[in-house]
């Protein structure tokens, strides 16, 4: 992780830790880095927002920015995350960029840059542009009066993204009842659009943003009203969206949720059946469910671990040429036709084959059985943060905890593991404990977390 750019883009306080001038600086930086080798040929970048009332600004601090360096910029609205990564390259620009905080509060905000093809940076990349925009702002020449940038929105952003989605699927969704909570973030535009021109029956939640209610109790962070919905009106499923609505995760007709490991189960299986799951083989992280190893291995399915965030688990499948992976919490990436993990796309292949098999979502979700699991986020201080790396008391605490859990039985799968990692996000250290005792991994994720809070807060 670099001074500037978390594991998913550069992230803070909006006008406070991301000011108008950072943002500036990005714009003008990833413009140097991204087109310099194209000489004096005009390049073009687009800019995609979600619904926080910070996104104008920061669109504006933008613009600014790659105009004053001679880059044309194409402007598409408010558009989930994946419809930059889409159209970046059906348009033919040299770079999109994404106004986004995810599934953080109003107040964050953050910038997300994909390439020519709609891949997120490497890290090398980021880090170029992080030197620059931290310790040489000046290497950046300004274009001559003359050739400055210009600016176009481009109104059919909207629709272009949404017959792409279309054009992931050859069946149609009529018969089903769905709920879809837009987390009043980037999916307001499309969801309904999208899902209702498949012929499913669309019940809307949190579809009105206002620029501060984005994530604010909804979305894929939130999923008790949905939860509640589906259940009152007899849905056959629920779709939660985050902000940016680049992840989902889904509730079945019983209420029960269904995250991004089930979500991973249940395509990997139907793919594996039509032959089209590359290599037998899923690509998730370290934060992946025990439960989803030992469906792999049930179903001669392959599992790779990545660390996390999509970008490495993106990275891993490249590599290797696999076309499906993804996060529990609901990043999933479908390589046949996305180069990021993208919500409305995941929702459609999941109510594709939920029709396709004329299942229940329960029925098709009792493919995986889950170890329970339990989450503590410690927050800490910046310097705690730091600290972490190299605190030998969390260290072999942590140590302690996972010998246990692998001395307790020689089987293949231990009884249960431990993970604990900095958030690339956010001021948190994260406490994960899986097992098959839920009382004794709540007990165990508690004593850690309260040691790290003693030590790094």
């Amino acid at each position: 992780m670099g001074r500037l750019f978390g594991t998913d883009g550069a992230r803070g306080v909006a006008n406070c830790e991301l000011t108008c001038e950072l943002a500036m600086n990005i714009g003008r930086a990833t413009a140097y880095v991204l087109t310099e080798s194209k000489n004096n040929e005009k390049s073009t970048v687009l800019i995609g927002k979600d619904t926080r009332l910070s996104s104008d600004m920061l669109e504006g601090a933008l613009v600014a920015g790659l105009c004053s360096v001679g880059v044309n910029v194409i402007t598409l609205g408010v558009v989930p995350t994946p419809a930059v990564a889409y159209l970046v390259k059906k348009y033919k620009c040299d770079a999109g960029i994404m106004i986004s905080a995810s599934h953080n509060p109003f107040e964050f905000n953050g910038i997300k840059i994909f390439n020519s093809d709609g891949f997120k940076l490497p890290d090398a990349l980021e880090e170029e542009i992080e030197k620059i925009v931290l310790d040489e702002p000046e290497k950046i020449p300004y274009a001559e009066a003359a050739n400055v940038g210009t600016l176009i929105h481009e109104g059919q952003a909207i629709d272009d993204y949404i017959e792409h989605i279309k054009g992931t699927v050859n069946v149609d969704l009529n018969g089903l009842r769905v709920a879809f909570d837009c987390s009043n973030g980037s999916a307001f535009r499309s969801a309904e659009k999208l899902f209702s021109s498949l012929g499913a029956e669309c019940f809307m939640l949190n579809d009105k943003p206002n620029g501060t209610n984005i994530n604010d109790k909804c979305g894929s962070t939130h999923l008790e009203g949905l939860i509640a919905f589906v259940q009152k009106n007899k849905c056959n499923a629920g779709i939660a969206f985050d902000g940016d609505a680049d992840r989902c995760l889904a509730v079945d007709e019983t209420g029960k949720v269904v995250d991004g490991d089930f979500i991973m189960a249940i395509c990997a299986d139907y793919l594996k059946d039509m032959g089209k799951l590359s290599a037998n083989t899923v690509v998730g992280t370290v934060m992946t469910n025990m439960g989803f190893s030992v469906f792999g291995k049930e179903n001669d399915i392959n599992f790779i671990s990545a660390r996390v965030g999509d970008r490495y688990v993106l990275e891993e499948m490249l590599r290797n040429n696999y076309n499906l992976g993804g996060e529990q919490s609901g990043h999933v990436i479908f390589l046949d036709h996305s180069t990021t993990g993208d919500g409305q796309l995941t929702a459609v292949q999941l109510l594709s084959i939920l029709k396709a098999k004329n299942k229940t979502l329960s029925e098709l979700s009792s493919i995986m059985r889950k170890y329970p699991q339990v989450i503590v986020n410690v927050k800490v201080s910046h310097e705690g943060k730091l600290k972490f790396y190299t605190d030998e008391v969390i260290k072999s605490t942590v140590q302690k905890v996972q010998d246990d859990f692998n001395s307790s039985d020689k089987k293949s799968v231990p009884d249960g593991r431990i993970l604990v990692r900095a958030s690339g996000t956010e001021p948190l250290i994260r406490v994960m404990v899986e097992g098959k005792n839920q009382e004794k991994i709540e007990k165990i994720a508690n004593e850690v977390a309260e040691i790290i809070k003693n030590r790094l807060a």
